[in-house]
């Protein structure tokens, strides 16, 4: 009978551990939580320093009735669920639940599930970290305050079954910040002029940029000024009057965190951060190699560390230097730059678990998507143990007419890294053969370009860039990236059309209400500033009471602010000038998911439905009918012409009644400005 009992979280986890320990322990699965705080109510004892109550979570009687079973068989019970914060506090309610302070038990953890690692763990057992347990409660208490007392009010104002959150409520306000400049976004014209000059041996024109004039650097704003460059060039001779040779290198990457895991996931594999991360658990917790079982295929994948351990590094060293040879190892380790005290360095970064399991060599035991991202994390890691890339430039600068231009070249002489892993898929070679050219080479332009060119708006926030955004400033930590924006588009203030978010009705209405009511909560660097006291918790530094005590006074004054003075958002059944023609009441405006739609006040008895278009107040200007506003299937507003689909007409920003007077298009707005709806014009006026 074993006499030792190992709890971790899944099943797949107890699977691959069991095959490492032997006849003498048994592993058994919790399946993550057994207690946590009641749904149906706060669950926190304000009155009473802010207590918790834990209850057992329901269903999982059966689970636990197994489990204390098992501990009583035991001579000696390991807690094994996850090495970090929340596998802590899932332990030390298995403690509680099971009663284990009668009991011969300990913590053990790993990075990584293999038999090194497992039987080293063992021999490492120490007591519950109350540290991270009290980090996690701190988290846990501070979202289900905020969580169940702003909620209501937003039901109250807003639609029942709205939710806020201490992390998702700010990751709104980041996206809905984003639009609003997009939307007020004014575009500068700007121009640029390319000559292709004849280069004798050569069967292409030499390409070279224009850059300013003798005098210094130039920009171009405008036609006249790139056709009278143009035409001044144009039968002027090009001569070569410097040319530079360099040679410039390119760094290894660093391995993987959750955050660049997340990013490269969705950059390269097209994969939304919940799918990443779902993955990357089955890959963690152990995937059936044939000869071998199940074996955990990386280490733990929430981390904000890029540290490895010397044998992983001695084990990929080997590796590289028995594939590619000795001048791919890298000669000095490239150092984390940047704002280190937001990392957390309990475990190494993503990596590969054993070497000798290369992706092609396992690709039939892994799914498609399996394999993907098992080969993205093993180029990676693998590429970060490699040599930098190095590359040749080449710059020509010439004159013509008082005029400068230049011409260059880039070609890769040394692969390195890029051998196993491209960052940005980026060609080896760039530009042109200018290795012909001297000083004092006389060239003669075939055909000189102008081009014109407009700023462009910043991008709409992606999955990616919005976890690279919430890293960057220190908001939520490696666990909670996917489940925010999984949260923010469960919950439809979010919409995601080709990899961009875009915000809905509903989630400006939220977000409204939030910065008006509770600025603080919404507050990026007060949000930071909680995620920063969290960790001086774990530290031992801060007792994760004092955190609550010190937030909640603020926050419950806001509370009581925001239900007496807020204005409701006038949404819920407001009555409008259009006949039901089932039943010929005034039909109301209600509040669903997809946001606004017009419904007969007779409900049930009369269930007519129809879309609400909220008028723009403007003609359209291609047929003169009324401009309404609409959403996509998804949620994403935009202007149309009520006679859609007859007439076309459709804009992102709001159409003016004023016309370009430079080129006849019609005006939007954008912010206090109107700009012409012509890409190509470039008109801007106030609006008067």
């Amino acid at each position: 009978m074993p006499k030792n009992l190992v709890i971790v979280e899944s099943p797949a986890k107890a699977k691959t551990i069991k095959k490492f320990l032997g006849s003498s322990y048994e592993v058994i699965a919790s399946n993550g939580h057994v207690r946590d705080l009641p749904k149906s109510t706060l669950g926190i004892d304000i009155e009473n320093d802010f207590e918790p109550k834990y209850i057992t979570i329901r269903g999982k009687g059966e689970v636990l009735a197994k489990l204390r079973k098992e501990v009583k068989k035991a001579d000696k019970v390991y807690l094994a669920t996850d090495p970090d914060r929340e596998g802590e506090a899932i332990s030390w309610h298995l403690y509680n639940t099971l009663k284990l302070e009668h009991k011969d038990s300990r913590r053990i953890t790993f990075n990584e599930i293999t038999k090194n690692a497992v039987k080293t763990s063992i021999k490492q057992a120490r007591d519950i970290d109350m540290n991270l347990v009290d980090a996690q409660q701190a988290r846990r208490v501070l979202d289900r305050i905020v969580g169940y007392q702003i909620s209501p009010l937003l039901w109250a104002k807003i639609k029942r079954g709205l939710s806020a959150g201490r992390v998702q409520s700010v990751a709104l306000r980041i996206i809905c910040d984003r639009e609003e400049e997009i939307n007020s976004f004014i575009p500068e014209e700007y121009w640029s002029i390319e000559a292709f000059l004849h280069q004798e041996g050569l069967k292409k024109p030499l390409e070279a940029k224009f850059t300013g004039t003798t005098k210094g650097k130039l920009e171009i704003h405008s036609r006249e000024e790139a056709e009278n460059i143009k035409q001044a060039v144009e039968q002027a001779e090009f001569v070569v009057t410097e040319i530079k040779k360099s040679e410039r290198t390119r760094k290894p990457p660093l391995p993987f965190t959750t955050s660049t895991l997340q990013q490269d996931a969705a950059r390269k594999l097209n994969f939304a951060t919940q799918k990443t991360m779902r993955l990357a658990q089955q890959l963690y917790e152990g995937i059936e190699i044939k000869g071998r079982g199940s074996i955990g295929l990386i280490t733990y994948l929430r981390t904000d560390s890029v540290r490895i351990s010397e044998e992983a590094d001695q084990n990929a060293r080997e590796y590289i230097e028995k594939q590619y040879g000795s001048q791919y190892l890298l000669k000095t380790e490239g150092k984390k730059t940047g704002n280190n005290n937001k990392i957390q360095d309990a475990h190494e970064a993503i990596r590969p678990t054993d070497m000798t399991l290369s992706p092609v060599k396992i690709k039939e035991m892994l799914s498609r998507d399996q394999f993907r991202l098992y080969q993205l994390i093993w180029n990676r890691f693998l590429a970060s143990r490699m040599e930098f890339a190095r590359y040749e430039t080449m710059t020509a600068k010439m004159e013509a007419a008082d005029y400068c231009f230049q011409a260059s070249a880039t070609k890769m002489i040394f692969d390195g890294f890029m051998a196993v892993y491209n960052p940005d898929n980026e060609k080896e070679d760039k530009g042109q053969n200018i290795k012909n050219l001297e000083k004092g080479t006389s060239l003669i332009p075939e055909k000189v370009d102008a081009k014109q060119h407009f700023t462009q708006p910043p991008a709409h926030y992606t999955e990616a860039l919005l976890v690279k955004t919430l890293e960057e400033l220190g908001i939520g930590r490696p666990s909670t990236y996917a489940p925010t924006i999984t949260t923010i588009i469960a919950r439809r203030y979010v919409v995601k059309e080709n990899k961009n978010l875009y915000v809905t009705e509903l989630g400006e209405a939220v977000n409204y209400m939030m910065k008006k009511g509770f600025p603080s909560i919404v507050d990026v660097n007060f949000t930071a500033n909680m995620e920063f006291l969290l960790d001086k918790v774990e530290e031992g530094a801060v007792k994760w009471k004092s955190v609550i005590r010190n937030f909640y006074p603020d926050f419950k004054e806001a509370l009581d602010i925001a239900q007496r003075e807020l204005e409701e958002v006038k949404i819920d059944d407001e009555v409008t000038d259009v006949i039901c023609e089932q039943c010929g009441r005034n039909m109301v405006i209600k509040y669903g998911p997809y946001g606004k739609f017009l419904a007969c006040p007779g409900f049930p008895d009369c269930r007519n439905t129809k879309p609400h278009y909220e008028l723009a107040g403007v003609p359209c200007p291609i047929c003169g009918e009324d401009v309404v506003l609409k959403k996509t299937k998804k949620g994403r507003k935009y202007y149309g012409c009520v006679n859609n689909p007859e007439c076309e007409f459709m804009s992102w920003q709001k159409p003016s009644t004023k016309k370009c007077p430079e080129c006849g298009s019609y005006l939007v707005e954008k912010g206090k400005k109107l700009a012409c709806s012509n890409d190509s014009c470039g008109f801007v006026c106030d609006i008067s």
